[in-house]
């Protein structure tokens, strides 16, 4: 299921799926330590005798954000019971506290009691062992815990703040569904404490007044040991959480406003999605450096692993929109995160947790005498992302600790790592981490990786370094040309796969393919580069009302067997979005610009969910959400073609006699 809603500051993530409930709870790490395990957090209100929970029928439900910001705008609406509500939900910018406003309006012209109840599921540390949920009397709040991880629940009413009434109990084991149950009469059992797999309810009662309304606010503050959370509740109670509020939403409209960018060549939609997308994105990086997948538990469900990782190549890549986009200072944490995890052989492995351990893996140590379990893209473009972040901002005083632990040790592997007879790389997986070879994505990273070294190392007048860089790039090109293209020598092919001592040529149209000319091993409008679009264009674009391209033929990845894909996957975003990006390089004038790359920027905006979200994939008859989402890559895509599409309506606007240009990228 979709996370409609991230809402996050770097230490604290929470998601809520499209029934509005919390799905995921992160802390203190983006992507590490799920506390909401795989249970939702249930909200409802209880009203003439009834309770409804807002995920039941009945309940229209509209989750988006309020524009600019990391704040929810959701209305929820129930005829049959004459109740309208409206919540903003946020976490605080710099506090670690989850907070909620609900405006509760009685549609009815009778007076009523109104009850709201909140529901707490957390399994701390990701599991259901051991937790501890108890009333605390000096807070009148609600208090889970387990070792050192703290989570104080409380609420502010229109009269006083602290919770009504409360209940702690049992869950997911025979007899014991759940506390939540316990609301369902109107009358909570005020069971002050409950320990193992437990889950709680705490109430606040309303007064509603005949077509009148009133606020509550709601919060979770999350701190390692009880007077720290004491603290923030203290904290949030002198503050007052609606002015908590309002500061994040104040900050956020910075945050995404610091740049002011000219948006005017765009469409609104696209426009809005642009923000939108680097909001996103911010939810999505951990304070300390890592840049995740993709955090979305119910993949859990499918794989019983996460996207609740960091790839280095997705970051360096996410990197380069942030970069792009002005926001270098994320992208310096990234760096420093790679500088401590690189091998000292020089090589980064498949994926990291957020605090920088080796993450889960399904790369073999076995296999060609030789073969690392690794993806050699993933750290080539640590160094081609590196570079092009220096050549955005000149900020020597950061590239220079890096230069020998991160570019010279990288670059230096990707010179060795090499067959020696074909100056191609030796065999490692593939973009999609699914087949071992020689891959064309590959090919392309290896070059543009130490493309990067050779200009880093000559700015630091390391010229030998630098001749043996660009050496191993005029072999690599030389290999490129003899062995990656067709027999014809008109395109490029995906792959060639190792087999009994030779090179067994791969001629599926892949996507991945793109990596031959986005970071430097080929210009765009190279005659192969040409011929090797318009064959993909033609294989992957899907023959149906929702379009966009798949990742390559026969992938099986989430596959719905229909039609519109003949015989390829489903309609992935950054796919359909590689393609904008080769157009918007190849654009002649402006109205060949708005004619073939604006169309599928509108489309990535008009199959984004109404809260702005983009998955990894959709389906390609309904358009609906598949596999994990948000998708990290593919809002830092979408940023990146914002990004470019910018530069390259100011490049055709440049005077030929003056060099000027009548349009500038930002205010």
């Amino acid at each position: 299921m979709p996370r409609d809603i991230p809402v996050g500051n770097g230490e604290m993530l929470v998601t809520f799926d499209s029934f509005y409930r919390i799905r995921d709870f992160y802390f203190p790490h983006v992507g590490q330590e799920n506390h909401a395990g795989t249970g939702p957090f249930h909200f409802g209100i209880w009203v003439d005798g009834k309770l409804s929970w807002v995920h039941d029928d009945g309940w229209t439900r509209s989750l988006s954000y309020e524009e600019e910001t990391l704040v929810s705008r959701v209305r929820l609406r129930n005829a049959a019971i004459q109740i309208e509500m409206d919540c903003a939900d946020t976490v605080d910018f710099h506090l670690d506290v989850y907070l909620k406003q609900v405006r509760v309006r009685n549609l009815s012209p009778a007076a009523v009691v109104a009850r709201l109840y909140f529901h707490q599921n957390f399994n701390i540390l990701g599991n259901d062992v051991g937790d501890t949920a108890y009333f605390d009397p000096a807070t009148r709040a609600m208090i889970h815990y387990k070792r050192d991880r703290y989570f104080l629940c409380n609420c502010c009413g229109p009269e006083s703040c602290g919770i009504n009434s409360f209940a702690t109990g049992a869950k997911d084991q025979p007899g014991f569904e759940g506390t939540f149950r316990d609301a369902e009469d109107g009358v909570l059992s005020r069971n002050p404490i409950t320990q193992g797999s437990v889950d709680s309810v705490i109430e606040i009662e309303l007064k509603l007044a005949g077509n009148g309304e009133a606020s509550v606010h709601y919060w979770i503050a999350a701190a390692k040991d009880y007077d720290a959370v004491l603290k923030l509740d203290k904290l949030i109670l002198s503050r007052t959480p609606d002015s908590l509020i309002r500061r994040t939403r104040d900050y956020w409209r910075c945050w995404v406003n610091k740049e002011k960018w000219n948006l005017e060549p765009l469409p609104e939609a696209v426009a809005r999605l642009f923000k939108r997308s680097l909001l996103i994105l911010r939810t999505q990086v951990d304070d300390d450096g890592a840049i995740l997948a993709a955090n979305d538990s119910d993949f859990l469900h499918y794989s019983r692993d996460t996207y609740s990782y960091c790839w280095p190549r997705d970051g360096s890549l996410v990197c380069r929109a942030l970069d792009m986009a002005g926001y270098g200072e994320l992208s310096q944490k990234f760096f420093e995160f790679c500088a401590e995890a690189v091998r000292p052989e020089g090589y980064l492995m498949h994926k990291y947790n957020p605090d920088g351990t080796v993450a889960s893996s399904w790369l073999p140590w076995i296999g060609d005498a030789g073969r690392l379990p690794i993806q050699e893209d993933e750290s080539a473009l640590v160094v081609w992302s590196l570079w092009r972040h220096y050549l955005k901002f000149r900020d020597m005083e950061f590239l220079k600790p890096l230069y020998r632990p991160l570019v010279i040790r990288i670059a230096d592997f990707l010179v060795k790592y090499r067959d020696p007879n074909t100056g191609l790389p030796l065999p490692s997986w593939d973009l999609w981490e699914e087949r071992p070879g020689i891959h064309a994505f590959t090919c392309g990273a290896v070059y543009g990786g130490l493309s990067a070294a050779a200009d880093c190392a000559r700015m630091f007048g390391q010229e030998e370094k630098a001749r043996e860089y660009s050496e191993a790039l005029a072999q690599l090109r030389r290999g490129m040309d003899a062995h990656l293209c067709t027999p014809d020598g008109k395109r490029f092919l995906r792959s060639l796969i190792p087999l009994n001592s030779q090179l067994k040529p791969d001629d599926s149209a892949d996507s991945s393919t793109m990596g031959l000319w986005a970071f430097g091993a080929y210009p765009p409008d190279d005659p192969r580069v040409l011929e090797t679009m318009q064959h993909l264009r033609e294989k992957l674009t899907m023959k149906s009302t929702v379009g966009g391209m798949a990742r390559y033929e026969n992938d099986p990845y989430f596959r719905v067997p229909c039609p519109a894909t003949r015989g390829a996957g489903n309609p992935w975003f950054l796919c359909t979005l590689w393609d904008a990006l080769h157009r918007i390089r190849l654009a002649r004038s402006e109205a060949q610009l708005a004619a073939e790359a604006l169309p599928l920027l509108l489309w990535t905006a008009e199959h984004a969910l109404p809260s702005g979200v983009l998955a990894e994939q959709i389906h390609p008859e309904t358009g609906v959400p598949l596999s994990v989402s948000p998708l990290t890559w593919s809002h830092s895509t979408f940023v990146e073609c914002v990004m470019s599409y910018l530069a390259r309506t100011a490049e055709l606007r440049r005077c030929e006699k003056c060099g000027s240009s009548t349009f500038a990228p930002s205010g």
